[in-house]
C-alpha cells in the first residue's frame, strides 16, 4: 500500500527499528503521490509498553523544500542507493534463510507430533485392551458373586437343617436324662478308656459324683461298693463284649445288682461299657 519511493525505505526501517531501543529515522524521503513528489521524514519507534508490547509505531513528517533543480545525480548517491540495496538484499536472504529455518522446525514439529499421534494411538489401544481385561474380570467376578451367593444360599438351609438336628439331639438328650432319671436306677456310662461319659443322678448314692467328674477315670471315684475286681471286669466285658452281672454289696450292708454291658452305637459300634446297679435292696 506504501507510495512508490517510501516502500523499500518502510520496510528496511521496519526490520532494523524491531532490533533497538532508539527512534529510527530516515529523513528526505521523496514520494510520489498521485503522480507528484513528496519529501518527508520517516521515524519508526519500537514501543516497549506493556500493553503495546510487539507493536511499532509509525510517524511521516512532512518536510517542505524549494524546487528542485534539474541535475544529475552524482556517483556518490548513486554509491548510497547500490549500498541501500545490497542491504535490502543482505535482510531478504536473511529472511529467506530464517523462513527455511522456520520450515525445517515446523517439519520437525510435524514429526514429532505424527510420532506423539502414534504413541498415543498405541496408549489408546493398550487402554482398550485393559478395559477389555478388566471387563471380563468384572464379568468373572459377577459370576463367582453369584456362585457364592448360591453357595450361601445351600449353607444357610444345611445350617438350618443342622441347627433342626441340634434341637432335636437337644430335646432326645432332655428325653434321655428324664428317662435315667426316673427310672431310679444307677447308670453310669463310660468310654472305650473307662472314662465317665454320662451318669444318672441316681449314681450319686453309690458314687461320690459331681457333674465336674465327666471325663475322669472311673476308678478315681470313691464309691460304697465292696467290687474291687469293677474295673477288671469292664475292660472285660470290653474286650469280650459279653456282657457281666454281678450281685455286689455296699459298705453299708445292702445288695445290688451290678450289670456291665457293651455300649453301642446306632452303627452297632462298640464305644465303651455301660455299668448298671439296681437300687433295690436284693439281700441283707
Amino acid at each position: 500500500m506504501a507510495r512508490e519511493g517510501l516502500r523499500v525505505e518502510l520496510f528496511g526501517a521496519f526490520q532494523k527499528a524491531q532490533h533497538q531501543s532508539d527512534p529510527l529515522v530516515v529523513q528526505n524521503i521523496r514520494v510520489g503521490p498521485h503522480g507528484g513528489s513528496q519529501t518527508i521524514d520517516l521515524v519508526v519507534q519500537k514501543l516497549d509498553e506493556p500493553e503495546l508490547r510487539g507493536m511499532v509505531m509509525v510517524v511521516f513528517r512532512d518536510v517542505h523544500t524549494c524546487p528542485d533543480i534539474p541535475r544529475k545525480r552524482s556517483g556518490k548517491a548513486k554509491d548510497a542507493v547500490s549500498t541501500r540495496i545490497t542491504e535490502l538484499e543482505s535482510e531478504l536472504q536473511q529472511a529467506q534463510e530464517s523462513l527455511r529455518v522456520n520450515r525445517e522446525e515446523l517439519q520437525t514439529t510435524r514429526e514429532e507430533m505424527q510420532t506423539s499421534q502414534e504413541e498415543l494411538k498405541a496408549s489408546n489401544e493398550e487402554l482398550q485392551s485393559i478395559n477389555e481385561e478388566l471387563q471380563s474380570t468384572n464379568e468373572e467376578l459377577t459370576t463367582s458373586k453369584e456362585e457364592m451367593q448360591s453357595m450361601n444360599e445351600e449353607l444357610q438351609t444345611v445350617n438350618s437343617e443342622q441347627q433342626a438336628k441340634v434341637d432335636e439331639l437337644s430335646h432326645l438328650n432332655d428325653d434321655m436324662r428324664n428317662f435315667l432319671n426316673s427310672t431310679e436306677v444307677a447308670t453310669i456310662f463310660l468310654d472305650s478308656r473307662l472314662n465317665i461319659r454320662r451318669f444318672a443322678n441316681a449314681s450319686s448314692k453309690l458314687f461320690k459324683l459331681i457333674p465336674s467328674d465327666v471325663g475322669r477315670p472311673l476308678s478315681d471315684i470313691v464309691n460304697e461298693l465292696s467290687y474291687p475286681e469293677l474295673t477288671a471286669d469292664a475292660e472285660k466285658v470290653l474286650r469280650t463284649l459279653v456282657f457281666s452281672e454281678k450281685q455286689v454289696s455296699t459298705t453299708d450292708g445292702r445288695w445290688f445288682s451290678a450289670r456291665i454291658l457293651p455300649y453301642r452305637t446306632v452303627g452297632d459300634v462298640i464305644d465303651g461299657v455301660d455299668r448298671h446297679h439296681l437300687l433295690q435292696a436284693v439281700g441283707r
